[in-house]
């Protein structure tokens, strides 16, 4: 029972499906690739049971069979090999032998039948859209998940689907991201979903910047993404996601215009000096200009003025440097708009070109 296969088709499954697997398992087996040989293909599969990702290769043979490999050093010793390599991969007992050139290696496998697979999905929802749709969908919300947080439903992605958009939504408690696309989805009634923060990240790391189509299945408890030559299954969070409209300020009475790089490289400096837990900065808001000033328990400081369109009543306020330098790193338009009510209140920042993702930053007191 033997394959031979290049680096290059061997190399892209498998740093496709390795970043499933966790380095500290509580099953043994989950550390292993699922590698299957089936008639007129390769298929290779990861999963931590609650993320399953697999590839296929299209091979031809008529050999039909099955291992597990361990995925960590399966990935290192192809990653290491030449580029233009061929590969023979023989399983034999216990045993896969791999063999390149006059490179010889010898890895324990697993019994293939002691693999947990997820179940086949019992479909409520199901839609194709181009893979740049979700994707920048996901990059303009994702870096707002909560991470370990004690309210679960936060530590992921909120998808909400009806016949005419989509939308995702991510919030920690401090600040939320929603990102919004005008997308005939053919489907009949509003559906939320929360995805899991590691689904998204394998997600949106399989996902092109190409139109190239992609279907997703969804059930009462899976979400699987469907590639030419992947698919991808996650659990969904079991949980009801806050009522994100609710958070959006709508009686923001002060608009701040201000060049997003200008303002992005001035926070970025002012930063530099901010306490490294808190991140905190004050601005100071006046006709014309912000004044951002930042300083740490060695008693240093740091100060900028930064040129903005602004002609209201003058304002005080502060924020994590971090969750502003986070909205500015996403946004790609050459202007932004904060808008503001006080000192207290959070603000909305949004791109002047599109109104199509909006990000609420709650204020901090210093």
């Amino acid at each position: 029972m033997k394959i031979l296969l290049s680096k290059e088709n061997l190399l892209k499954p498998l740093l496709a499906t390795c970043g499933v697997v966790e380095r500290r398992q509580t099953l043994p087996i989950l550390s292993n690739l699922l590698f299957q040989v089936e008639n007129g293909s390769v298929r290779v599969t990861a999963t931590d049971m609650e993320v399953e990702s697999s590839f296929v290769i299209p091979y031809a043979t008529n050999d039909s069979w099955k291992t597990t490999i361990p995925a960590r050093k399966f990935l290192d010793i192809v990653k290491a090999l030449p580029d233009g390599s061929e590969i023979e991969l023989r399983a034999d007992d216990d045993k896969i032998r791999i063999n390149s050139g006059k490179s010889k290696f010898s890895l324990s496998t697993m019994p293939a039948e002691d693999f947990p697979s997820i179940e086949n999905l019992e479909e409520i929802v199901t839609l194709a859209l181009p893979e740049r749709t979700l994707k920048n969908l996901l990059e303009n919300t994702q870096f707002a998940m909560a991470h370990q947080d004690v309210r679960y439903y936060l530590n992921g992605l909120l998808l909400e689907i009806d016949g005419n958009s989509i939308k995702s939504v991510a919030t920690d408690g401090h600040r939320l991201a929603l990102s919004e696309t005008t997308f005939k989805t053919g489907v009949n009634e509003l559906f939320q979903v929360i995805v899991p923060r590691k689904g998204v990240l394998e997600i949106n790391r399989i996902l092109s910047e190409e139109d190239t189509e992609i279907d997703i299945l969804i059930s009462k408890n899976h979400l699987r993404l469907v590639t030419e030559n992947q698919s991808l299954t996650t659990k969904l969070i079991d949980g009801k996601f806050p009522d994100y409209e609710r958070v959006i300020p709508q009686d923001s009475n002060k608009k701040v215009y201000a060049l997003r790089e200008k303002l992005r490289s001035g926070l970025a400096r002012t930063s530099i000096l901010s306490n490294e837990k808190f991140r905190g900065i004050r601005m100071v808001l006046e006709e014309g200009k912000i004044t951002v000033s930042a300083n740490n328990p060695e008693q240093e400081t740091a100060e900028e003025e930064i040129e903005v369109m602004y002609s209201g009543e003058p304002m005080e306020i502060g924020f994590n440097v971090s969750y502003i330098l986070d909205v500015l790193n996403i946004l790609k338009s050459e202007q932004v708009l904060i808008e503001l009510k006080d000192s207290d209140s959070s603000c909305l920042i949004t791109s002047t070109e599109s109104s199509d993702s909006k990000y609420v930053i709650m204020p901090m007191r210093l």
